[in-house]
Protein backbone atom coordinates (compact mmCIF):
# COMPACT_ATOMS: atom_id res chain seq x y z
CA UNK A 1 0.00 0.00 0.00
CA UNK A 2 1.42 3.37 -1.02
CA UNK A 3 2.25 5.81 1.77
CA UNK A 4 -0.29 8.64 1.36
CA UNK A 5 2.56 11.14 1.50
CA UNK A 6 3.93 9.79 -1.76
CA UNK A 7 0.55 9.31 -3.45
CA UNK A 8 0.40 10.73 -7.00
CA UNK A 9 -2.76 8.90 -8.05
CA UNK A 10 -5.13 11.06 -10.05
CA UNK A 11 -2.58 13.81 -10.57
CA UNK A 12 -2.18 15.09 -14.10
CA UNK A 13 1.48 15.36 -15.07
CA UNK A 14 2.93 16.70 -18.33
CA UNK A 15 6.33 15.19 -19.16
CA UNK A 16 8.36 16.66 -22.02
CA UNK A 17 10.70 14.27 -23.77
CA UNK A 18 8.42 11.71 -22.18
CA UNK A 19 8.60 8.94 -24.76
CA UNK A 20 12.19 7.72 -24.34
CA UNK A 21 15.05 7.47 -21.88
CA UNK A 22 14.49 9.06 -18.49
CA UNK A 23 11.22 10.55 -19.73
CA UNK A 24 9.79 7.14 -20.63
CA UNK A 25 10.81 5.74 -17.24
CA UNK A 26 9.04 8.66 -15.55
CA UNK A 27 5.93 8.28 -17.71
CA UNK A 28 5.63 4.58 -16.95
CA UNK A 29 6.61 4.91 -13.29
CA UNK A 30 4.10 7.68 -12.60
CA UNK A 31 1.32 5.92 -14.51
CA UNK A 32 1.95 2.73 -12.53
CA UNK A 33 1.33 4.79 -9.41
CA UNK A 34 -1.96 6.14 -10.68
CA UNK A 35 -0.94 9.45 -12.21
CA UNK A 36 -2.51 10.60 -15.46
CA UNK A 37 0.48 11.27 -17.69
CA UNK A 38 0.67 13.51 -20.73
CA UNK A 39 3.55 12.19 -22.82
CA UNK A 40 4.98 14.96 -24.99
CA UNK A 41 7.80 14.87 -27.51
CA UNK A 42 8.61 15.82 -31.09
CA UNK A 43 7.73 12.37 -32.45
CA UNK A 44 4.04 11.77 -31.94
CA UNK A 45 4.29 8.13 -32.99
CA UNK A 46 6.69 7.41 -30.12
CA UNK A 47 4.34 9.13 -27.67
CA UNK A 48 1.39 7.13 -29.00
CA UNK A 49 3.28 3.84 -28.71
CA UNK A 50 4.20 4.46 -25.08
CA UNK A 51 0.71 5.74 -24.26
CA UNK A 52 -0.75 2.55 -25.76
CA UNK A 53 1.64 0.47 -23.65
CA UNK A 54 0.60 2.30 -20.50
CA UNK A 55 -3.14 2.11 -21.17
CA UNK A 56 -2.89 -1.59 -22.08
CA UNK A 57 -1.52 -2.13 -18.57
CA UNK A 58 -4.32 -0.25 -16.88
CA UNK A 59 -2.78 3.22 -16.70
CA UNK A 60 -3.92 6.53 -18.10
CA UNK A 61 -1.81 8.33 -20.69
CA UNK A 62 -2.30 10.92 -23.41
CA UNK A 63 0.19 11.39 -26.28
CA UNK A 64 0.96 14.93 -27.38
CA UNK A 65 3.31 16.27 -30.05
CA UNK A 66 5.56 19.02 -28.74
CA UNK A 67 8.79 20.67 -29.80
CA UNK A 68 9.95 22.42 -26.66
CA UNK A 69 12.06 24.85 -28.67
CA UNK A 70 8.97 26.28 -30.44
CA UNK A 71 7.99 29.10 -28.07
CA UNK A 72 4.77 30.04 -29.86
CA UNK A 73 3.40 26.48 -29.78
CA UNK A 74 3.86 25.87 -26.05
CA UNK A 75 0.66 27.61 -25.03
CA UNK A 76 -1.32 25.12 -27.08
CA UNK A 77 0.63 22.26 -25.47
CA UNK A 78 -0.28 23.34 -21.94
CA UNK A 79 -3.86 24.00 -22.99
CA UNK A 80 -4.17 20.51 -24.50
CA UNK A 81 -2.63 18.90 -21.43
CA UNK A 82 -4.94 20.82 -19.11
CA UNK A 83 -8.09 20.23 -21.13
CA UNK A 84 -7.53 16.46 -21.34
CA UNK A 85 -8.39 15.87 -17.66
CA UNK A 86 -9.53 19.34 -16.62
CA UNK A 87 -6.42 20.37 -14.71
CA UNK A 88 -2.63 20.25 -14.57
CA UNK A 89 -0.91 19.23 -11.35
CA UNK A 90 2.64 18.61 -12.47
CA UNK A 91 5.17 19.45 -15.15
CA UNK A 92 8.46 17.66 -15.72
CA UNK A 93 10.77 19.70 -17.95
CA UNK A 94 12.75 16.70 -19.15
CA UNK A 95 13.31 17.28 -22.88
CA UNK A 96 16.93 18.02 -23.68
CA UNK A 97 19.56 17.84 -26.38
CA UNK A 98 23.35 18.11 -26.43
CA UNK A 99 24.75 18.08 -29.98
CA UNK A 100 28.51 18.56 -30.06
CA UNK A 101 30.75 20.87 -32.04
CA UNK A 102 34.49 20.38 -32.71
CA UNK A 103 35.32 23.47 -30.64
CA UNK A 104 33.71 26.59 -29.19
CA UNK A 105 35.00 28.59 -32.16
CA UNK A 106 33.32 26.13 -34.53
CA UNK A 107 30.02 26.22 -32.62
CA UNK A 108 27.45 27.64 -35.01
CA UNK A 109 24.68 30.05 -34.12
CA UNK A 110 22.20 27.39 -35.26
CA UNK A 111 23.60 24.80 -32.84
CA UNK A 112 23.71 27.35 -30.02
CA UNK A 113 20.09 28.36 -30.59
CA UNK A 114 18.91 24.73 -30.70
CA UNK A 115 20.65 23.80 -27.46
CA UNK A 116 19.48 26.89 -25.59
CA UNK A 117 16.00 26.59 -27.11
CA UNK A 118 15.30 23.06 -25.90
CA UNK A 119 17.25 23.10 -22.63
CA UNK A 120 16.44 26.59 -21.33
CA UNK A 121 14.16 28.77 -23.46
CA UNK A 122 11.39 26.19 -23.76
CA UNK A 123 11.42 25.20 -20.07
CA UNK A 124 11.29 28.90 -19.16
CA UNK A 125 8.09 29.47 -21.11
CA UNK A 126 6.55 26.12 -20.17
CA UNK A 127 7.19 26.83 -16.50
CA UNK A 128 5.36 30.16 -16.72
CA UNK A 129 2.42 28.67 -18.63
CA UNK A 130 2.13 25.58 -16.44
CA UNK A 131 2.44 27.57 -13.20
CA UNK A 132 -0.39 29.80 -14.34
CA UNK A 133 -2.58 26.78 -15.14
CA UNK A 134 -1.74 25.14 -11.81
CA UNK A 135 -2.48 28.29 -9.85
CA UNK A 136 -6.00 28.26 -11.28
CA UNK A 137 -6.70 24.83 -9.77
CA UNK A 138 -4.99 25.07 -6.40
CA UNK A 139 -1.29 24.73 -7.17
CA UNK A 140 1.10 22.05 -8.29
CA UNK A 141 4.71 21.00 -8.73
CA UNK A 142 7.28 21.59 -11.47
CA UNK A 143 10.38 19.41 -11.78
CA UNK A 144 13.29 20.46 -13.98
CA UNK A 145 15.70 17.78 -15.18
CA UNK A 146 19.20 19.20 -15.26
CA UNK A 147 22.60 17.64 -15.79
CA UNK A 148 25.87 17.19 -13.95
CA UNK A 149 27.29 19.32 -16.77
CA UNK A 150 25.59 22.30 -15.11
CA UNK A 151 27.87 22.10 -12.06
CA UNK A 152 30.82 20.21 -13.56
CA UNK A 153 31.08 21.77 -17.03
CA UNK A 154 33.52 20.40 -19.58
CA UNK A 155 34.82 21.78 -22.89
CA UNK A 156 33.12 18.88 -24.68
CA UNK A 157 29.66 20.47 -24.44
CA UNK A 158 30.01 24.03 -23.10
CA UNK A 159 26.72 25.36 -24.46
CA UNK A 160 24.79 22.42 -23.01
CA UNK A 161 26.43 22.95 -19.63
CA UNK A 162 25.63 26.66 -19.76
CA UNK A 163 21.99 25.96 -20.67
CA UNK A 164 21.57 23.49 -17.82
CA UNK A 165 23.25 25.90 -15.40
CA UNK A 166 20.64 28.41 -16.51
CA UNK A 167 17.94 25.82 -15.77
CA UNK A 168 19.29 25.49 -12.23
CA UNK A 169 19.05 29.26 -11.79
CA UNK A 170 15.58 29.28 -13.33
CA UNK A 171 14.51 26.70 -10.75
CA UNK A 172 15.46 28.91 -7.83
CA UNK A 173 14.05 32.11 -9.35
CA UNK A 174 10.69 30.61 -10.30
CA UNK A 175 10.37 28.82 -6.95
CA UNK A 176 10.36 32.29 -5.39
CA UNK A 177 8.00 33.79 -7.95
CA UNK A 178 5.32 31.10 -7.85
CA UNK A 179 5.40 30.10 -4.17
CA UNK A 180 2.47 32.36 -3.36
CA UNK A 181 0.45 30.58 -6.08
CA UNK A 182 0.95 27.21 -4.42
CA UNK A 183 3.37 26.07 -7.12
CA UNK A 184 6.64 24.45 -6.10
CA UNK A 185 9.64 24.29 -8.47
CA UNK A 186 12.54 21.92 -7.95
CA UNK A 187 15.36 20.42 -9.99
CA UNK A 188 17.07 17.06 -10.35
CA UNK A 189 20.69 17.21 -11.48
CA UNK A 190 21.27 13.89 -13.23
CA UNK A 191 24.56 12.13 -13.72
CA UNK A 192 25.16 9.47 -16.36
CA UNK A 193 22.28 7.11 -17.09
CA UNK A 194 22.03 4.20 -19.49
CA UNK A 195 19.79 5.70 -22.16
CA UNK A 196 19.81 5.61 -25.94
CA UNK A 197 21.15 9.17 -25.97
CA UNK A 198 24.20 8.07 -23.97
CA UNK A 199 24.58 4.68 -25.66
CA UNK A 200 27.68 5.76 -27.59
CA UNK A 201 29.81 5.80 -24.46
CA UNK A 202 27.89 3.93 -21.72
CA UNK A 203 27.36 0.81 -23.83
CA UNK A 204 30.83 0.84 -25.35
CA UNK A 205 33.23 -1.47 -23.45
CA UNK A 206 36.17 0.70 -24.51
CA UNK A 207 34.79 3.92 -23.01
CA UNK A 208 32.68 2.60 -20.11
CA UNK A 209 35.62 2.20 -17.65
CA UNK A 210 36.47 5.89 -17.96
CA UNK A 211 32.80 6.83 -17.59
CA UNK A 212 32.32 4.94 -14.32
CA UNK A 213 35.74 5.74 -12.83
CA UNK A 214 34.59 8.90 -10.97
CA UNK A 215 31.28 7.33 -9.87
CA UNK A 216 31.34 6.05 -6.28
CA UNK A 217 28.82 3.27 -7.00
CA UNK A 218 30.96 2.10 -9.89
CA UNK A 219 28.23 2.03 -12.52
CA UNK A 220 25.92 4.27 -14.55
CA UNK A 221 22.32 4.76 -13.51
CA UNK A 222 19.27 2.91 -14.77
CA UNK A 223 16.46 5.17 -16.03
CA UNK A 224 13.99 3.84 -13.48
CA UNK A 225 16.30 5.02 -10.69
CA UNK A 226 15.15 8.61 -11.23
CA UNK A 227 11.48 7.76 -10.70
CA UNK A 228 11.57 7.80 -6.90
CA UNK A 229 12.85 11.36 -6.80
CA UNK A 230 10.23 12.51 -9.30
CA UNK A 231 7.44 10.86 -7.29
CA UNK A 232 8.74 12.59 -4.16
CA UNK A 233 8.85 16.02 -5.80
CA UNK A 234 5.39 15.67 -7.38
CA UNK A 235 3.75 14.36 -4.21
CA UNK A 236 2.79 15.85 -0.86
CA UNK A 237 5.91 14.27 0.63
CA UNK A 238 7.80 17.31 -0.68
CA UNK A 239 5.21 19.91 0.37
CA UNK A 240 7.92 22.00 2.11
CA UNK A 241 10.49 21.57 -0.66
CA UNK A 242 10.92 24.24 -3.32
CA UNK A 243 13.90 25.84 -5.04
CA UNK A 244 15.88 22.66 -4.32
CA UNK A 245 18.59 21.16 -6.53
CA UNK A 246 18.75 17.41 -5.95
CA UNK A 247 21.69 15.44 -7.37
CA UNK A 248 21.33 11.85 -8.57
CA UNK A 249 24.68 10.77 -9.99
CA UNK A 250 25.83 7.64 -8.15
CA UNK A 251 28.24 9.69 -6.05
CA UNK A 252 30.47 11.43 -8.57
CA UNK A 253 33.79 12.53 -7.08
CA UNK A 254 36.42 14.96 -8.27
Amino acid sequence: MTDPLFDVSGRVVLITGGSRGLGAAMSVGLAERGAKVVIASRKLASCEALADHITSHGGEAFPLQCHVGDWEDLGAVVDAATERWGRLDGLVNNAGMSPLAPSLLETSETLFDKVIGVNLKGPTHLTALAANAMANTGGGSIVNISSLASVKPTPVAPVYGAAKAGLNALTKATALEFASDGVRVNCIICGTFDTDAAAGFVRNPDTLPDVVKPIALGRVGRPEEVVGAVVYLLSDASSYTTGSLMTIDGGVTG
